[in-house]
Order: structure tokens, then C-alpha cells, then sequence
């Protein structure tokens, strides 16, 4: 029952436990979602538990707090209009209570795409299977306490993923706004390679464009001669081929004249998407990780925060994508052998051998059975083989021909991917080495597996090297297992702190992209 108060001998409600009982009233029921002012409530459940003592919990300096948190959304590259900010700030058209439930759900809305990412992830990649859940945190009680502190700010912030990989692509994000702010950035003309020692005149629009990048480093014409291609323009050059994943030669061909004249606004987009990839993934950063960078084709083992190893690496096809999960690394194998996968047995070897029986001794296969006896393959008829019902299996001895090279790093996943070495090392010198069936091949794997062993008494470099001399097959385990993380990021900040930026190979970040400039939709996490 509503107090009554009198004064002055005018009676009249306590606002109070009026506002209280409007609030019990508009979150009534058991319907899953209640909407308030047009918009849908997704944390509707979360709002019953938080209110079931009904009170106003937001004050108006609270509220001051919350629009300017939800503005700092945009140096995310997220979108402040989705986080009802119009509605809840509407003067004088909502009620208290109104506005109470639309300021709640607005935080909570941007905690979660702060923590989570406004995208679901596995709504875009079937292949992905990193954590998405609220763990041991109560939603409800975290609303309570984010609303009654001391510090908003802070305990948003600690939503963001944390390190310097999300904080660097951060600035940038501002660093590029504030030059797309300024104008477009000057395109450079088309024609012959510009390469060092030339006089051109495209050369002095070339200065300009790498000038005017925020990454790049301003070089001043020799003195009367700006059509002079000088050896410190080159070294510029270099600078920006290095940093988009280009032949680093300093001739301004067709790839680096594209990568020149790519607009500041698509550099921006590419900086929203990855950082939105970076909230699907960076939540959780552990100290001691692998990870691979599957668009940028490089590997890096971090250990106590610090980078312990990196290396130049292949990844699939477009047709044969690498994919995107998280596993832990659990042992390594020494002179491995390679069974043909049945993808690959049907799609590649088959045919070529219906082709060219020969092709079998070529590429150092031989045929056995289920059980691993031996099987003559002249007895096979090639032609009329297939796949699905092919009784044997093809393998590669260990040996300089393997295809998996001298060692494997394993970590058991349904996609039968792996780290590996590899016999055709001349691939590493290729800018972009898409030359794998899905597996991930990397240069220096016995630095890599030093680094992981972490065991110096017994597998420093020289025993791993006669262990392998042996031509033995050996497993060897590691003392615990080592997260390992498949990512496709298209930007990033190296370990130098430069922002890279790499050409989306798997046509990829259209549909992150589209998925944040378009409505925000509730993919609920996992229960905790």
C-alpha cells in the first residue's frame, strides 16, 4: 500500500514507493522480454532480479556518467546509437520509471558489446568455438554494483579486452578518423613501376599519400628535384609495403599502388573489424599463448606476457580454409609420418593418379591397409578408385619428402589441423603464402618447440636435432598444455607497437562489417 504523507494538510503519495510499485508493475509477469518506449528489453530477465526490491538505483549524475560512456562506445568503432540513448534521454516524454529501465538495459546492452562484441561470431564462422559465456559473474548483481559505484568508467573498462593489441588498434581508430577528418587522403596516378633513382612525376603525389598516412613518416625532397624517387623516399616505402603485407622492394607496382590508393575510409572500417574481432577473442588473454594470424600468415609464441618467438607462416587455400578456433598444444611429434586425409585423397591425389600411377612414387606414397601392412599399388586400378570406397590408406614416410616436414606441433581438434614443419621452405619468401590444405606450416619450428618444451636439461636445440637425426618417430609431451589461438585479423599492432594492415584473402570482413553497421541483436551467451 502507497504512504501517505500529509503536509500542510494536503495529502499526498510518497514518490518513492509510487515509483517502486511502477516498477514492479511494468516488469510483472513471465514474459520473456517487456518493452519499454518502443524498444525491447533482452535483459528483461536480469532487470527482474535487479529490481526485485524496486528502487531507483540511477541518479542524474549516474546518468551523466552512462551518456558520456556510451559516446566513448564510438572510439571502439562501435555505434552509440545502439545503446537507446535517444530514448532514454528523451526530455520530459518518459516517465522515472521509463527512464530507470532504459538507462539499465543501455548499460547492459553495452557492457555485453563491450565484453562480448556486438557481432556473434559463430553466427558468421560455424568453425568457431572460443568462450561466450558469463562465467561465474551474476548479470544482475553485476548491473548493481556497476550502477552504485564508484566509477562507471573503470568498470566498463575492465570489460574491454585488456592489453596493448586492443589499445593500440584503439588510437589508430583515432588517429585515422582525425586524417579522414582533415580530407581525403591524395591518390597516386597510374602507370609504369616507380622504383628508387627514377624522376617522376607521380613521385612528388607519392610523397604526398605517405605524408599524409598517420603511420607514415614524412620524406622531404632532395632540394630541387621532387620528382626524384631518393633513397629515403624508398626507405619509406619499405616502411608502408611492410606494414600491408607487400614484397618489401620499394617499387610502387600495381599491389602497392592499390594498397596506396585504398580510401581512409576502408582503412577505418578495417580498424572497426578487427577490433571487434578482438572482443571475440582477447577477453580472456592468457599469459602463455600461441597464436596465428592466419590473414597476416604469422605465428607468435607469447610467455609471461613477453613475445618468446615468430615466425613467417602458410595457411590454406581460399578454397581450403584455415579455420578460426581455439585448442591447447599438448605434445609434439618428431619425424612424423603423414597420412593423406580423405579430403585430400579425394580431391587431389585420386585424381592425379588416375592420371599418372607414377605420381605415387613421386610424391613418396606408398599404400597400406587398415592395419598397416603393405600393398602393392600396381595391383590397384586406379582409374575406377574412389574416395568412399577406397580400402587403403596413402602415407609418407619420415624422411626429407614428408609434407608435415621433421616435426608437428599437435593439438587434437575435429578439423585435423596442426602446426607443422616443411619440406618446401622457398614459400616462406612469398608475401602472401596461401599454399596449404588447411594446415598451418611455419618457419623455425625448432625454436618453437624449444620455447614450448621450456626444458633445457633434456631438449635444448641439439637434442631435438639428434632425436630427428634418428629418423625415429617420436612423440614427446609437453610439461602442460599450451593455449593456441587461430585468429584472422586483417589489422593489428605487431610487437613493435606498428599498426599492420593485410588484404582480407578469405573475404572475410564484409560481413563483420555488415554486422556492425546494422542493428544490434541479442545473442545470448552461454548460461553460467
Amino acid at each position: 500500500m502507497v504512504t501517505i504523507l500529509a503536509f500542510s494538510g494536503v495529502a499526498v503519495a510518497d514518490p518513492r514507493e509510487a515509483f517502486a510499485a511502477a516498477l514492479a508493475e511494468r516488469l510483472a509477469g513471465d514474459a520473456p522480454q517487456v518493452r519499454v518506449a518502443g524498444a525491447v528489453l533482452w535483459s528483461t530477465p536480469f532487470l527482474r532480479e535487479l529490481y526485485a526490491t524496486p528502487q531507483a538505483l540511477w541518479t542524474p549524475a549516474r546518468l551523466a556518467v552512462l551518456r558520456k560512456e556510451i559516446a566513448r562506445a564510438a572510439d571502439d568503432g562501435l555505434d552509440p546509437s545502439d545503446y537507446l540513448l535517444d530514448l532514454f534521454d528523451a526530455s520530459g516524454t518518459l516517465t522515472p520509471v521509463e527512464r530507470e529501465l532504459l538507462a539499465t538495459e543501455a548499460l547492459g546492452r553495452l557492457a555485453f558489446t563491450l565484453h562480448f562484441g556486438k557481432a556473434n561470431p559463430a553466427a558468421l564462422d560455424a568453425d568457431y568455438n572460443y568462450s561466450r559465456s558469463f562465467g561465474q559473474t551474476d548479470p544482475a548483481a553485476w548491473l548493481r554494483r556497476a550502477i552504485s559505484g564508484d566509477d562507471l568508467g573503470a568498470t566498463l573498462d575492465a570489460l574491454r579486452p585488456r592489453g596493448v593489441y586492443y589499445e593500440r588498434l584503439v588510437a589508430a581508430l583515432a588517429a585515422y578518423r582525425a586524417r579522414a577528418a582533415a580530407g581525403a587522403w591524395p591518390m597516386v596516378p597510374g602507370g609504369e613501376t616507380l622504383k628508387p633513382g627514377m624522376v617522376d612525376a607521380r613521385v612528388v603525389a607519392l610523397r604526398a599519400r605517405l605524408a599524409a598516412s598517420p603511420l607514415g613518416v614524412p620524406s622531404a625532397p632532395p632540394a630541387g628535384m621532387p620528382a626524384f624517387y631518393d633513397d629515403a623516399l624508398a626507405d619509406t616505402v619499405r616502411a608502408f609495403q611492410r606494414r600491408h603485407g607487400l614484397l618489401v622492394d620499394a617499387a610502387v607496382g600495381p599491389r602497392t599502388l592499390a594498397a596506396l590508393n585504398e580510401p581512409i575510409g576502408a582503412r577505418i572500417d578495417a580498424l572497426r573489424i578487427n577490433l571487434e574481432r578482438l572482443r571475440w577473442v582477447f577477453r580472456d588473454l592468457e599469459e602463455e599463448f600461441v597464436a596465428v594470424n592466419i590473414a597476416a600468415f604469422r605465428a607468435v609464441y607469447v610467455a609471461d606476457g613477453a613475445l618468446r618467438w615468430h615466425a613467417r607462416a602458410i595457411v590454406g587455400r581460399p578454397y581450403r580454409q584455415t579455420p578460426v578456433f581455439r585448442d591447447a598444444i599438448t605434445y609434439l611429434e618428431l619425424n612424423p609420418t603423414w597420412t593423406v586425409p580423405p579430403t585430400i585423397l579425394r580431391k587431389d591425389i585420386l585424381p592425379r593418379l588416375r592420371e599418372d600411377p607414377a605420381y605415387l612414387a613421386a610424391k613418396h606414397l606408398r599404400v597400406i591397409d587398415p592395419n598397416g601392412g603393405p600393398v602393392d599399388s600396381a595391383t590397384i586400378d586406379w582409374r575406377s578408385a574412389r574416395a568412399s570406397t577406397f580400402p587403403y590408406l596413402l602415407r609418407q614416410d619420415p624422411g626429407p619428402h614428408n609434407a608435415l616436414g621433421r616435426i608437428k606441433f599437435m593439438f587434437p581438434n575435429p578439423h585435423a589441423v596442426y602446426l607443422h614443419d616443411t619440406p618446401s621452405r622457398d614459400l616462406f619468401a612469398r608475401a602472401e603464402r596461401v599454399f596449404s590444405s588447411g594446415c598451418i606450416r611455419i618457419e623455425k619450428p625448432l625454436e618453437l618447440a624449444v620455447a614450448l618444451l621450456d626444458d633445457p636439461a633434456r631438449w635444448d636445440r641439439s637434442a631435438l636435432e639428434a632425436a630427428i637425426g634418428s629418423g625415429r618417430t617420436q612423440r614427446v609431451r609437453l610439461s602442460r598444455p599450451v593455449p593456441i589461438m587461430l585468429l584472422y585479423l586483417t589489422a593489428y599492432a605487431d610487437e613493435n607497437g606498428t599498426i599492420n594492415f593485410r588484404h582480407d584473402v578469405y573475404g572475410r570482413d564484409a560481413a563483420v562489417l555488415d554486422a556492425l553497421d546494422g542493428p544490434l541483436r541479442w545473442a545470448p551467451p552461454l548460461p553460467r
